[in-house]
């Protein structure tokens, strides 16, 4: 498994259309944990970073080396 970047959680909210607290809804964090990883302050322990890969995989996205995207299947779904 591709561990998770700031920039990678980041790019992959922009895609689903999540907040930030969406994003701390769904991975069970706070919105505070959130911010300050992808802001670069805070860096989180593998079981969190887990937490919010996993969160957005159930929401569809893939990761790969080009960076995140939408799988096929999950791509013209409501994502709201």
């Amino acid at each position: 498994m591709i561990d998770l970047t700031p920039e990678q959680s980041r790019a992959a909210r922009e895609l689903l259309h999540w907040s930030q607290v969406r994003l701390g809804a769904k991975a069970g964090l706070g919105e505070g944990t959130i911010r300050e990883f992808e802001n670069g302050i805070r860096i989180l322990r593998v079981e969190k970073r887990t937490r919010i890969r996993r969160a957005f995989e159930m929401a569809g996205v893939v990761f790969t080396a080009k960076g995140p995207s939408l799988s096929a299947a999950r791509s013209g779904m409501n994502r709201y």
